[in-house]
C-alpha cells in the first residue's frame, strides 16, 4: 500500500472533485472511481487515473485498491437529496447503506489503513441544542440522514474488529465553487439554495419556492450553516493526516458555526445580482430540520484548520461565477 495513493469514489461529483482538487495539490495520487451516473468526468483532473463503476462493485474495488496500492480511501459516492429520500427511501438506503457496507468490507479486506467518510448533519434531525457538537444524540428525520447515519454505526463496528481507522466528517450546508473555476455543484435539477437561486439569477428557471415560514427562527425560515466547498475540501487532506498521524477514528463536525436563515442568503444574492427574483412562499416540506448549525470546536481544535472562505457573499459569488460558465 502507498500512503500517497488516494482512493476517491465519487470523485466526479460536486464535493469528490473539489476533494481531488486539494489531494492534488497536497502532493498526493488520486484514483478517481465514479459511475458518472450525476458526476461529470469533465472535472477530474487529467493527471488522475480514472475507474468508470459503482463503488459498492467489491470485484472492480477490489482490483482497483490492488493495482494502485491505495492506503487509504475517500468515500463521497451515494445520493444526498432530502426531498427525495422522503419519496424513495429505498434508494438511499441502497445507494449510501449498502453501497457503504460493500465498500468498507472490501478496504477491510485489502487492507486499506485510513477511510474518511462523506457524512451528514442531518444524522442530528431537530437538534436539542444549537450549535450542535458530535456528542448530540442522533435522530434523523429523514432517510437521507438515516441512511448516513447507519452507514457510521457500520464503520464504528467493522473498524473496532480491523486495523482500519475511519473519520466520519459530518459536512453541514456545503455551497459555492472552486475560487479557480475548476469545478462546481454540477448535479442536475439540484435542490439546494444557492445553486437553485444562482440558476434563478441566471435564467435558468422562472422562479423558486421558500419551504416553510412559520419556522421559531427570527424570520420564519430554516437557518443552515453553509461552509465553502473548497474549504471542505482542504478538512478532507487534513483529516487524512491527522488520521495517519493519531490512528483515532473520529467523528467531526464540518461548518463555520454561524448560522444564516433562508431569507438571508436570498437577500445576499439579490444585492449580488442588484435585482429581485420571483421568489414564492409555500407551506414546509417534509424532511426539513428546523435550525442546523456546527459546534466546530473539534475541528478547530484537532486538525489546526483555518477557513479561507468563510464569507457568505463569497460563497454565493463563486458559485454564480461557476453557474454562469459551466453550470
Amino acid at each position: 500500500m502507498s500512503d500517497k495513493t488516494v482512493l476517491v469514489t465519487g470523485g466526479a461529483g460536486y464535493i469528490g472533485s473539489h476533494a481531488v482538487l486539494a489531494l492534488l495539490a497536497a502532493g498526493h495520487k488520486v484514483v478517481v472511481v465514479d459511475d458518472l451516473s450525476t458526476g461529470n468526468r469533465e472535472v477530474i483532473p487529467d493527471e488522475c487515473e480514472f475507474v468508470e463503476g459503482n463503488a459498492g462493485d467489491q470485484v472492480l474495488i477490489a482490483k482497483t485498491i490492488r493495482e494502485t496500492c491505495a492506503g487509504a480511501v475517500m468515500h463521497f459516492a451515494g445520493s444526498l437529496i432530502v426531498e427525495e429520500s422522503m419519496t424513495n427511501p429505498l434508494k438511499y438506503y441502497r445507494n449510501n447503506t449498502c453501497v457503504s457496507r460493500n465498500l468498507i468490507e472490501t478496504c477491510i479486506q485489502e487492507g486499506v489503513g485510513q477511510f474518511i467518510f462523506s457524512s451528514t448533519a442531518a444524522v442530528y434531525g431537530n437538534p436539542a441544542k444549537v450549535p450542535v457538537a458530535e456528542d448530540a444524540t442522533l435522530y434523523p428525520i429523514n432517510p437521507y440522514g438515516q441512511s448516513k447515519a447507519m452507514t457510521e454505526l457500520i464503520l464504528r463496528d467493522a473498524c473496532a474488529t480491523s486495523s482500519m481507522r475511519y473519520i466520519a466528517l459530518r459536512y453541514f450546508n456545503v455551497a459555492g465553487a472552486d475560487p479557480a473555476g475548476r469545478s462546481g455543484q454540477i448535479i442536475r435539477k439540484a435542490t439546494h439554495l444557492i445553486k437553485v437561486g444562482c440558476e434563478l439569477a441566471l435564467g435558468k428557471r422562472q422562479g423558486m419556492s421558500i419551504f416553510g415560514t412559520d419556522y421559531a427562527t427570527p424570520d420564519g425560515t430554516c437557518i443552515r450553516d453553509y461552509i465553502h466547498v473548497s474549504d471542505l475540501a482542504d478538512v478532507h487532506v487534513l483529516a487524512l493526516k491527522l488520521l495517519r498521524e493519531s490512528g483515532n477514528s473520529q467523528v467531526i463536525n464540518c461548518g463555520y458555526g454561524t448560522g444564516y436563515s433562508v431569507k438571508q442568503v436570498l437577500t445576499t444574492l439579490q444585492n449580488i445580482i442588484g435585482k429581485r427574483l420571483n421568489i414564492v412562499e409555500e407551506g414546509r416540506r417534509a424532511g426539513d430540520p428546523e435550525q442546523l448549525v456546527a459546534d466546530n470546536c473539534l475541528l478547530l481544535s484537532l486538525m489546526n484548520w483555518r477557513p479561507r472562505f468563510n464569507n457568505l457573499e463569497q460563497i454565493i459569488g463563486d458559485a454564480l461565477r461557476w453557474e454562469q460558465v459551466r453550470g
